[in-house]
């Protein structure tokens, strides 16, 4: 393990953006390297024109839930009429399904944002309906490809759009912007990219090039922002600006509740708010489905860890009524508990097994499951996140496959997190090595915070905090140092005097308009 200083860590920091260097938004791609993006737009001008019923379909997450919102305000502002649906989980299913047809048999035009690029047998009903369909979508593409008047998807072989790691949200951005062109309209497109920055990082995208670009003006245009539900957002939090960790593990969850609990239209009104009391009032109910969401997904977490076989390379573990709005968020706790790939499954009501998968470090979920394929009755996603069902009678088998997959692929368990750089000593850690940090932000997928390991560490002092007494907060000492950190979701016994290893990222804690420098623990060991 290397051992760092300032100066080295700014070199690895910069080696990340070697290769596409700091792109900004002047020179962001025009709208026409779309695939399909005029066509598209030329279409819902003429349904406009000719006063065509149309129809948005989103997606339950929260890039379909700002995709929509995206729209939705487009058509707004320009005082253009404009239906719209987002899916119900647990009713529909996933994206344009053949469910919700009926629903929209009525209109002349629909168009999709996030989603419809699997919708093959929709895509069928739509024609027979003669209902035009535009699907603008971000994920790969099935083998079949379904009937559309226009399909906007980056991931197109021939589509030109040079980056191929987008979201939802920037496709119904690049739409917008095409639209505003075309209808000559004078809106502030610039605007809308503080609600797609909520989704780039919701949705786990590499934040370098176009993303990082997007982000970095969406961040300065949030915390400047007019809407009354980034303003409700910002006094919730008690906080005057906001960060990528801020929409990653504040913002976001609550976003995505409403869809894991209940609907995800509570989190569209929510974004549409028309003033602050309006929003306030919303997310309340935000947050209760926020609250419910984190008591269902500690039971079945509980649940589900003393299922785990700790002999498996793949953990995967099934259960009754688990509640699928949250199974892929225990998944993803089980993998950082075990530190190995994870699959959480619940019985549908068919009978059959539906579940999510994420990945731990390394590993391609997607791929080793893949090779499975046969055995399963849907399957999507990609390399770190996935979503299946399968026929209770293929489960052993699958089970089976799964840990040969594995192996065959060569992963090895005992890896090191890329993440971490290297030893660290606290000697380093202070407000001007923060600011260099600062310089690489925002962080998150692609371009991770980085970690660090510091050795012979003491802890000083140890106490319980949070409502249940769930997280842990410490004063640690090394060469007549001290540092605060905290470690969140822990139920295991630290004593004071004791000499630990620490794993952690750093951060600055912000209380009563007092800046501290702080640890992120991720792991204390002996």
């Amino acid at each position: 393990m290397v051992n760092l200083t300032p100066k080295k860590i700014e070199e690895i920091l910069e080696d990340r953006f070697r290769d596409d260097g700091f792109l900004n938004l002047s020179n962001l791609p025009h709208p026409t390297e779309f695939k399909d993006m005029q066509k598209a737009t030329n279409r819902i001008v003429e349904a406009i024109k000719n006063r065509e019923k149309i129809i948005l379909i989103g997606d339950y997450d929260v890039d379909g839930v700002v995709s929509t919102t995206i729209i939705r305000l487009f058509f707004s502002e320009v005082g253009l009429p404009l239906d719209w649906l987002i899916p119900n989980r647990f009713r529909d299913g996933y994206g344009l399904s053949t469910t919700i047809i009926p629903r929209i048999v009525n209109y002349d035009l629909a168009i999709t944002v996030d989603n419809g690029i699997s919708a093959v047998e929709a895509s069928k009903l739509c024609k027979r309906y003669d209902i035009d369909l535009i699907i603008t979508d971000h994920h790969l593409l099935p083998k079949e490809l379904p009937i559309a008047y226009a399909i906007v998807d980056q991931k197109q072989p021939d589509c030109n759009f040079p980056y191929s790691e987008v979201c939802g949200a920037q496709i119904a951005w690049y739409l917008i912007a095409s639209l505003n062109k075309t209808l000559k309209s004078s809106v502030d497109i610039k605007s809308y990219l503080g609600l797609v920055s909520i989704a780039i990082i919701a949705d786990m995208m590499p934040l370098k090039h176009i993303n990082r670009a997007m982000v970095n003006s969406g961040l300065k245009i949030l915390n400047s922002s007019t809407l009354s539900a980034i303003k409700s957002f910002k006094n919730r939090l008690n906080k005057t600006s906001l960060n990528a960790e801020d929409i990653a593990f504040q913002i976001a969850p609550v976003l995505n509740s409403a869809g894991r609990m209940e609907d995800a239209s509570y989190a569209v009104d929510f974004l549409m708010s028309r003033n602050i009391y309006e929003a306030n009032s919303k997310l309340e109910i935000l947050i209760e489905f926020n609250n419910q969401r984190k008591a269902i997904e500690q039971k079945i977490t509980d649940e589900a860890l003393e299922k785990v076989n700790p002999k498996d390379k793949v953990i995967v573990v099934n259960g009754e009524n688990w509640h699928e709005g949250v199974i892929g968020i225990v998944s993803a706790r089980v993998a950082r508990v075990h530190k190995k790939p994870t699959i959480i499954l619940t019985k549908s009501e068919n009978g059959d097994l539906k579940g999510s998968g994420r990945s731990f470090l390394t590993c391609n979920l997607f791929e080793i499951t893949n090779e499975s394929r046969e055995l399963l009755t849907k399957f999507g996603g990609h390399h770190s996140a996935i979503g299946l069902s399968l026929p209770y009678k293929n489960l052993d088998r699958f089970k089976r496959e799964l840990q040969l997959n594995y192996m065959a692929k060569g992963y090895n368990e005992n890896i090191i997190d890329p993440d971490i750089l290297g030893e660290l000593e606290f000697r380093y850690i202070d407000f001007r090595f923060i600011e260099m940090m600062k310089r690489y932000e925002p962080y998150g997928q692609g371009n991770s915070r980085p970690k660090f390991i510091t050795k012979d560490v003491i802890i000083e002092d140890v106490a319980t905090m949070g409502k249940d007494g769930e997280h842990k907060r410490f004063i640690f000492f090394k060469d007549g140092i001290r540092l605060k950190g905290v470690l969140f979701k822990t139920q295991e016994n630290f004593f004071i005097n004791s000499c630990v290893e620490i794993i952690y990222t750093i951060n600055e804690n912000i209380f009563n308009n007092r800046v501290t420098i702080q640890l992120m623990i991720e792991e204390i060991s002996k």
